[in-house]
């Protein structure tokens, strides 16, 4: 998590001038579990597969096991070098949400147009650390209504809230 460190240029390149970057997060490692549960039980089973066909001659059988494993492992690949360029970004007047590798998907909504915020979290989130935020605006549909897999939740959420809601020395007497 940054706080006010230069964003990468993929970034960088969508602050606005008058603007300054308070929170920079990338999606939490999570993202990437379903990939790497595809590639371990693919392994899995083109092992399973050799196995089998091999005792009993079947060559051509285990090339297209193999290839399809490794297409398997391709897409692996793919899906980290996705996660690497997306972050989550609050400035000091938006929140924007970077995704995409070689099509480039920027969601926005100024900070000012928030109305309600809330995180959730699973049972899987808790243990391993991430949560989705939900974000709502005045009765409109926004670009930006959910963040999945955000590390820190609760950190972050308290600090989007003070941005949101800057109080001062507010006193009830």
């Amino acid at each position: 998590m940054t706080h006010g460190d230069s964003a990468p240029s993929s970034v960088n390149r969508y602050l606005l001038p008058h603007e300054h970057q308070v929170i920079m997060v990338r999606r939490h490692p999570a993202v990437l579990l379903r990939a790497v549960a595809e590639v371990f039980g693919g392994l899995i089973l083109a092992g399973l597969l050799s196995k089998w066909f091999g005792d009993q001659g079947g060559g051509g059988v285990l090339v297209v096991v193999w290839w399809a494993w490794l297409l398997l492992l391709i897409r692996f690949v793919w899906k980290v070098a996705e996660w690497s360029v997306d972050y989550f970004v609050v400035t000091s007047k938006r929140m924007l949400l970077t995704t995409g590798l070689i099509t480039r998907k920027v969601d926005m909504m100024p900070l000012g147009k928030v109305t309600d915020m809330s995180f959730q979290r699973s049972i899987l989130g808790r243990m391993l650390g991430y949560g989705e935020f939900v974000l709502e605006s005045a009765g409109q549909d926004q670009a930006l209504s959910r963040v999945n897999y955000i590390p820190y939740p609760e950190t972050l959420y308290l600090e989007v809230c003070q941005m949101l809601f800057p109080g001062g020395n507010d006193s009830d007497d």
